[in-house]
């Protein structure tokens, strides 16, 4: 059994042994004490990529975003998303998503954008990768999904799910949060997490939601640190629905500002793995 194998049976033999009571001291000593957490035992394995085969992302689990999209994505990005292997490889056994500093198609950057959509979705359960960021002014990678309505209904009624969002620039802070009808842009509901003696570039960690019926859940390092339920949410609820996952390297945009002279190139997203459960 490798290493990432036994890491996954010990968190499950560990949440065995010592049970809800655990689940629930993380809880209160992680979030707001009038906050009501659900436990749903979320063991059953229904996707994962390791990432162990080297070359091209898994095209049975992975699609490409490539292009610049409309208005940089929707929030003036700078880069320009493409499938090369300059770009995204997975090799050493993880995943590596490049931002590359180079002008390209218009661009001034490259990088990459993978989705699950069409090949991947599910309603409720865990999600969670293990990742180590990149950092600097201007830096932006996130792991996501979006509802798999999106073609039909667009965004952001269709829903995002921002499993960790993170500011290059702030390399001890990850944020979490929800869009939806009325919350969406620069007004969802999120909260941020930050580690104290360390910071995301340094090392990996694991970021991860537990989705239910009516609340959302979200992780670091099996720390709970936020949940969001339809009480929150200045609108409709869209979260009842199958979801797809993305993960993604942007450089510049409105969420982190433009990269500048203080900003290193290239940059490496890491995902070492993902991997979703579903209730029993």
């Amino acid at each position: 059994m490798n290493f990432k194998n036994r890491t996954q049976t010990n968190r499950f033999q560990l949440f065995s042994y010592l049970g809800a009571a655990v689940v629930l001291s993380l809880f209160f000593t992680s979030c707001d004490p009038d906050e009501t957490q659900t436990v749903t035992n979320f063991t059953t394995i229904t996707m994962q990529d390791e990432f162990d085969v080297a070359g091209a992302p898994n095209s049975e689990l992975w699609g490409f975003d490539v292009g610049r999209g409309t208005n940089g994505w929707g929030n003036n990005e700078m880069q320009y998303y493409t499938d090369r292997p300059e770009n995204v490889v997975v090799e050493d056994g993880m995943l590596k998503i490049t931002a590359v500093s180079e002008s390209y198609q218009g661009a001034a950057y490259t990088s990459a954008r993978l989705e699950t959509q069409g090949k991947f979705e599910q309603k409720y359960g865990r999600f969670e990768a293990r990742i180590k960021l990149p950092w600097g002014q201007g830096i932006w990678p996130a792991f996501w999904m979006l509802g798999s309505n999106f073609e039909d209904v667009g965004w952001p009624k269709c829903g995002e799910i921002d499993i960790m969002e993170f500011k290059g620039q702030e390399p001890t802070i990850v944020h979490g949060s929800l869009h939806g009808p009325g919350y969406a842009a620069a007004s969802p509901v999120t909260k941020s997490f930050e580690l104290t003696n360390d910071r995301f570039d340094t090392g990996f960690h694991v970021f991860g939601i537990e989705w239910g019926e009516d609340y959302v859940n979200y992780y670091v390092d099996d720390v709970l640190y936020n949940q969001i339920t339809p009480e929150d949410a200045d609108g409709e609820w869209v979260f009842d629905q199958p979801f797809f996952i993305i993960l993604n390297l942007a450089v510049g945009g409105n969420y982190v500002g433009s990269p500048n002279n203080s900003t290193v190139f290239p940059q490496e997203m890491l995902v070492d793995y993902v991997r979703v459960y579903a209730a029993e």
